[in-house]
């Protein structure tokens, strides 16, 4: 599929695209939270992978990662244009995720990922579901060295 609009416009709109705050990522999550009434949870934390979500008390952080930008398996859908930057940016990202995943670890931390779509219509309770058994399993001990 060729893209319909100019490569200088295409530049402006993903430019745009926001690293928090994301209405389709974290506002949704923070209000599924909120209506769940599950609470202790900080956002802009300065760990690791700056988590979306940080249940400190439980060393629990939790990422919402976007289907486009962490290559959800389900709904990524390669841009028909500069094929090979989005493949290595996807990839760079893929890797980044699993290296602050192990940093996380490392120190103690618990680490819940939910897709995009996670979020979506009847997956709300899957996830939520997640994040609550990760709650209740209480922190880990970090691992020895």
């Amino acid at each position: 599929m060729v893209d319909t609009i100019s490569r200088r416009k295409r530049s402006e709109v993903m430019r745009r695209v926001r690293s928090h705050g994301n209405a389709s990522t974290e506002l949704r999550l923070a209000a599924l939270l909120r209506a769940h009434r599950v609470t202790g949870w900080r956002r802009q934390q300065t760990l690791p992978g700056r988590p979306d979500f940080v249940f400190r008390r439980e060393k629990l952080c939790v990422f919402v990662d976007g289907c486009f930008w962490h290559g959800c398996p389900r709904h990524y859908r390669e841009p028909a244009s500069r094929v090979a930057f989005w493949r290595q940016k996807v990839a760079r990202n893929r890797r980044r995720d699993r290296e602050v995943n192990r940093a996380l670890r490392a120190a103690g931390w618990r680490i819940v990922r939910i897709w995009e779509c996670g979020l979506a219509g009847t997956r709300q309770a899957r996830a939520l579901a997640r994040i609550r058994r990760a709650l209740r399993a209480g922190p880990r001990k970090p691992a020895p060295g």
